[in-house]
């Protein structure tokens, strides 16, 4: 039903059953570990209403809640690298049944998965820093916000064809529609693969 890839690892579908809403997978070296990608294979969705919490888990230092999967969502990327926090709640202390005694340098962590109510998973995810920043905010502004960002980036792709010579953006200045074609692909190519972040960095 899952599958996970570290990156610059192989895909890894070895996922190990725990009870029949909780399973892991073993990530091996894992202080080596920047991103991981979990999703579902695609051959069997949750049932209705359902979705995964997902976690990470490192042994002796407790697990933290990364996300969700749901048949909405059914793929997430995380950052792991500097971003481990342990939580004090025990609610999914299933996952430190599998601890590993081995040592820092040679670590092995686990992914760890549970399946939940959709109504549950929102409440647990609604406390991850992410999520609390988009229940604070105003849906209005964000879509201006957003549709200033792709303005602006629009507006640096068209200038860079004037090279060094801001005097010859005037407002009677002509953009070949040919370029703005290839905006267009260029910039819808980005969202596809990497969401909206990159112009949120280009801020």
């Amino acid at each position: 039903m899952f599958g996970c890839v570290v990156a610059g690892r192989l895909l890894q579908t070895n996922l190990q059953q725990i009870d029949e809403t909780h399973a892991i997978f073993e990530l091996p070296s894992a202080g080596s570990i920047n991103h991981i990608c979990v999703f579902l294979l695609g051959t069997v969705p949750f049932p209705d209403g359902y979705g995964a919490t997902v976690h990470f888990y490192w042994p002796g230092k407790g697990f933290q809640l990364l996300g969700m999967l749901s048949n909405e969502k059914p793929s997430a990327i995380f950052r792991l690298r500097g971003t481990f926090s342990a939580q004090t709640t025990n609610t999914h202390a299933v996952f430190s049944g599998a601890a590993s005694d081995a040592s820092p340098s040679d670590v092995t962590a686990f992914l760890g998965l549970s399946v939940e109510p959709l109504s549950q998973i929102a409440q647990e995810v609604s406390t991850l820093p992410s999520a609390v920043a988009k229940v604070n905010s105003n849906p209005a502004a964000d879509a201006t916000l957003l549709a200033e960002r792709v303005v602006k980036h629009l507006f640096n792709y068209v200038s860079s064809f004037v090279g060094g010579n801001p005097s010859a953006m005037s407002p009677d200045f002509l953009v070949p529609m040919g370029v703005i074609a290839k905006w267009y692909e260029n910039f819808m190519t980005k969202v596809r693969n990497t969401g909206i972040g990159f112009l949120e960095r280009e801020e």
